[in-house]
C-alpha cells in the first residue's frame, strides 16, 4: 500500500510538472497567443446564470463558461476596486504597492512607476497593449503627479477613473491617451467595447495583443437601454431613473426592486457577447486566450451608501460584500477560454486569486516575471491542463472590512479572519460550511495557531517589501 500510495504521489508530480511545463514560454518560432481580460466592476459571485442566478440570463458568458474552464473557488484579492486592480496588474499582494482601499479623485495614492505590470511585461515581449474601461490606479486620469496607463504598459488607452460620471449613459469622464474626451453618447459597455473593437480592427497585423476590457458595469450608478430595462420590467416597481454620481445624495431616493440591476449585467453580458462575436470574425477565437473575471464582491440589498440604493447583487448565498473579508466580498466569478489547450466546459474549484493573473498570463505569453520583487501570484497552469495546483503559501488579504476584521488568509479548507491585534479571530471549514457561519476556532486551537503565524509572517513580509510606499496611503 505505502508503495503505491508512494506511485501515485510520484506520477501526480509528473502530472502536474508535464503541465507546467505545457504552458511554459513557447518556442522562440512558436507566436505566443492573444490574450483578453474581461473584468467587470462589483460582479458577484452569484450574479451570473452560469453561476446560479434563478432570475438573471446572462448567455454570452454562460456560453464562455461552457467553452472554457469556471472557477468555483476565485477570489478578488480585495473586497474593493483599487487594490483588487492593482493586485491583477502586478502579480502582488495590494498592500505590497501601497493601495489598500479605493483610490478617491485627487487622491495622492498611485500604482507607482517602480511596479512592473502585465500589461508592460506583455509589450516587452513584443505584444500590442490596449486598455479600454475602468483604471482606477491613480487620483485621476489628468493627474500630472500619478503614473497613468501608458506609464503602466498600455500603448493606447481609453479609459474612466473610477465610474461613469453622472452615470452609465452619456458619460463625460472618459480619456483617451491622457487627453479628456468630453461627453460620449451612448452607455458605457457599448462605449467600451465600441473602442475595444475598433483598435482590434486597426491593430498591426501578425503580432499578438494583450487587450484589457474593464466594464463600468454594474457598478453604480446604473442606466440602461430601455430594451433591457424592458426584460426585466416585472422586477421594477416604477420608471428606472438613474441616480447621478455627485457629492450629496438627492432629494428623493427609491428603491424599485431589482429590476434596473438584472438589466445592467444583461447588458453587460451582451456586450460580451458582441465582442467575442468580432473576436469571431477576425478568426482570432483559436489563438485568443481570454481570461473573465470580476474585481471584487457585489453590492447587496445591505446597502451601506446612499449610492448603493437600487443595487441588488447576489453573493450566491455566500456571507458578506463588498467591502467584507467574508466570502461574499471576496469570491467572484471566474472563466478561462483557450480552444485546443483548455477543456471546454471544465470546473474547477482549486482556490485561485486574483494575483495569480500576472504569473499566469505571463507564462502563457513566454514573459520572464519580475525577479527583483515580491511575486505572491502563482501560475495556474496546472489547473488550466486538469491537474492539482499545490499552492507554495496560502492566499492572503488585508483590508479594515465592516466587521472589524483587516487580515484573512485560505489554506485548502481552512479560512481564518483576524482583526489587526490578532485577538478577534473566526475560523472556518469552508469544505463543511461555504457560509461561514460555524466558527471553529475554540474546537481547532492548532490550526488557529498555525494560519495566525502565517498571517503574522505574511504581514511583516508585506511592510518590509523594498518597493512599498513609506508614505501615507487611502484607507
Amino acid at each position: 500500500m505505502r508503495t503505491t500510495q508512494s506511485t501515485c504521489a510520484l506520477l501526480a508530480l509528473v502530472m502536474a510538472a508535464c503541465a507546467r511545463f505545457a504552458f511554459a514560454q513557447p518556442p522562440a518560432s512558436q507566436a505566443p497567443p492573444n490574450i483578453l481580460l474581461i473584468v467587470a466592476d462589483d460582479l458577484g459571485y452569484g450574479d451570473l446564470s452560469a453561476y446560479g442566478h434563478r432570475v438573471l440570463k446572462t448567455p454570452s458568458i454562460d456560453r464562455l463558461a461552457g467553452e472554457g474552464l469556471r472557477f468555483t473557488s476565485y477570489y478578488a484579492a480585495s473586497p474593493l476596486c483599487s487594490p483588487s486592480r492593482a493586485a491583477m496588474m502586478t502579480g502582488r499582494t495590494p498592500f505590497r504597492t501601497g493601495i489598500e482601499s479605493w483610490i478617491p479623485p485627487a487622491a495622492d495614492v498611485q500604482l507607482d512607476r517602480r511596479e512592473t505590470t502585465i500589461a508592460t511585461l506583455l509589450a516587452n515581449r513584443g505584444y500590442q497593449t490596449f486598455l479600454s474601461g475602468k483604471w482606477h490606479l491613480n487620483g485621476g486620469l489628468d493627474e500630472k503627479r500619478h503614473a497613468q496607463p501608458d506609464d503602466h504598459g498600455f500603448q493606447h488607452w481609453l479609459a474612466f477613473h473610477g465610474w461613469a460620471i453622472p452615470h452609465h449613459r452619456n458619460p463625460t469622464n472618459f480619456f483617451r491617451d491622457g487627453v479628456a474626451v468630453g461627453e460620449m453618447q451612448g452607455f458605457a459597455a457599448n462605449i467600451v467595447v465600441d473602442e475595444a473593437i475598433s483598435w482590434l480592427d486597426r491593430r498591426q497585423q501578425g503580432k499578438p495583443f494583450f487587450l484589457y476590457v474593464a466594464f463600468a458595469e454594474p457598478h453604480s450608478t446604473i442606466a440602461n437601454p430601455d430594451r433591457f430595462n424592458a426584460m426585466y420590467a416585472a422586477y421594477t416597481d416604477g420608471v428606472p431613473d438613474p441616480m447621478a454620481n455627485a457629492d450629496v445624495p438627492p432629494p428623493n431616493i427609491a428603491a424599485r426592486g431589482p429590476g434596473e440591476y438584472y438589466a445592467n449585467v444583461a447588458h453587460m453580458d451582451d456586450q460580451t457577447g458582441r465582442l467575442l462575436a468580432h473576436l469571431d470574425r477576425l478568426g482570432l477565437r483559436d489563438n485568443t486566450v481570454v481570461v473573465f473575471t470580476s474585481d471584487n464582491g457585489p453590492v447587496t440589498d445591505d446597502w451601506r451608501q446612499w449610492y448603493e440604493v437600487n443595487l441588488y447583487g447576489s453573493t450566491g448565498n455566500l456571507r458578506g460584500r463588498k467591502g467584507d473579508l467574508y466570502d461574499g466580498g471576496i469570491r467572484v466569478p471566474a472563466i478561462v477560454r483557450w480552444p485546443g489547450r483548455v477543456r471546454p466546459g471544465g470546473v474547477t474549484d482549486a482556490p485561485a486569486i486574483g494575483y495569480d493573473l500576472l504569473p499566469t498570463l505571463a507564462a502563457i505569453a513566454g514573459a520572464p516575471v519580475p525577479s527583483d520583487r515580491p511575486i505572491d501570484g502563482e501560475d495556474l497552469a496546472p489547473v488550466l491542463a486538469g491537474s492539482p495546483l499545490e499552492r507554495r503559501r496560502p492566499l492572503y488579504w488585508e483590508f479594515d472590512d465592516g466587521y472589524g476584521f483587516h487580515f484573512a488568509i485560505r489554506d485548502g479548507r481552512w479560512k481564518l479572519l483576524a482583526d489587526r491585534a490578532f485577538g478577534k479571530v473566526r475560523l472556518f471549514d469552508l469544505a463543511a460550511d461555504r457560509f461561514e457561519v460555524i466558527d471553529r476556532s475554540a474546537a481547532e486551537p492548532a490550526v488557529v495557531a498555525r494560519l495566525t503565524a502565517q498571517l503574522r509572517e505574511r504581514h511583516a513580509d508585506v511592510l518590509a517589501d523594498p518597493l512599498r510606499p513609506r508614505r501615507p496611503v487611502a484607507r
